[in-house]
């Protein structure tokens, strides 16, 4: 029977810069105030989100973050941006099969929520 002890399941061991580990690389794509609430929003309510959706359903998120937080994730390969030629400009925003693969995770934190929260 294998040991699913946490200790046995550390990806980071002493003496380890913790972002040079499988753990620091995951923490790297979802760091950020807003990464895990747009694939949250991606995954559980729409499949695709225009900017100005995103942006209503984010609450007080600045142009500014909001832009260069896509941007990231995009560069990472979480999210796939389609733009299309018209005026005004239409952009669309999608989660791809990398960020997807994201979503048992987001499932864990809501089971951990709903088993913690008072």
């Amino acid at each position: 029977m294998a040991d699913n002890t946490f200790e046995n399941r550390l990806c980071c061991h002493t003496g380890e810069n913790i972002f040079d580990t499988d753990f620091g690389y995951t923490l790297s794509l979802i760091n950020g105030k807003y990464k895990l609430i747009i694939i949250y929003w991606l995954a559980h309510h729409k499949d695709i989100m225009r900017y100005n959706e995103l942006k209503r359903c984010l609450g007080n998120i600045s142009h500014k973050t909001l832009s260069s937080t896509l941007k990231e994730m995009e560069a990472d390969g979480l999210i796939i941006r389609n733009e299309y030629p018209q005026i005004p400009p239409k952009v669309e925003y999608s989660l791809s099969p990398k960020g997807k693969s994201l979503i048992p995770i987001l499932v864990s934190m809501c089971e951990w929520g709903r088993e913690h929260k008072e």
